[in-house]
């Protein structure tokens, strides 16, 4: 096992909210990046003597199996934390007695972490690192960086941008993405347009 070197990463962005002195209160998160199931494979591989591959297949059949045993009305307790389906009915119905098979839908699945994930992540929760992410307010007031980061977008998804990718593109917060859009989409000549797309909203140039 690798010994522990530093505590864990962590950005900051700002709020909505504005403080006393008239800027906008700020937020710390955890620094994310994703990295794939191959990948952890391949990590857990390289730092805890595991074979390449045995964790990929460990959670295949882990997933199986539980939803098999969930199926049979078992809680899956494990170190990781616990499962156990969610169900929903189809119409509304008021008496007990007329529920039926048909009537109840699968509605995913509810995980509760537990204690487990505190008691491994103690180790690294000393000596926080902040990591050197841009200042939104600065990339906000860049135009020129904002326009690439639009333009890239549009490229990227054949015509069109959402939120998500846009904060992607423009390294800004889901927040301050939207904002901007929505900047883009007022006035007398708009630069956007905003309109729905199944259950999302896409913004297209006018």
């Amino acid at each position: 096992m690798p010994r522990k070197k530093d505590g864990l990463l962590f950005d900051v962005h700002p709020t909505p909210a504005i403080g006393k002195d008239g800027k906008n209160i700020v937020y710390v998160k955890p620094r994310t990046r994703k990295m794939s199931a191959t990948e952890m494979d391949a990590f857990c591989s390289r730092n805890y003597g595991l074979r390449y591959g045995e964790l990929s297949r460990a959670f295949d059949v882990f997933l199986r199996a539980a939803a098999e045993a969930m199926s049979m009305g078992y809680r899956i307790d494990t170190p990781i934390g616990s499962f156990a389906p969610r169900l929903k009915l189809r119409r509304e119905i008021t008496n007990p007695d007329e529920v039926k098979g048909r009537d109840v839908l699968f509605n995913g699945v509810d995980y509760n972490p537990g204690k487990h994930w505190d008691e491994v992540l103690e180790d690294w929760n000393d000596g926080f690192r902040r990591t050197e992410n841009s200042n939104t307010q600065d990339m906000i007031g860049n135009e020129v960086h904002l326009e690439k980061a639009l333009q890239a977008s549009l490229r990227a998804l054949k015509g069109y941008t959402t939120v998500k990718h846009f904060a992607y593109c423009a390294h800004l917060t889901y927040y301050s993405a939207s904002k901007q859009l929505a900047k883009w989409c007022e006035g007398e000549k708009p630069k956007l347009l905003k309109s729905r797309m199944g259950q999302q909203f896409i913004y297209t140039e006018i």
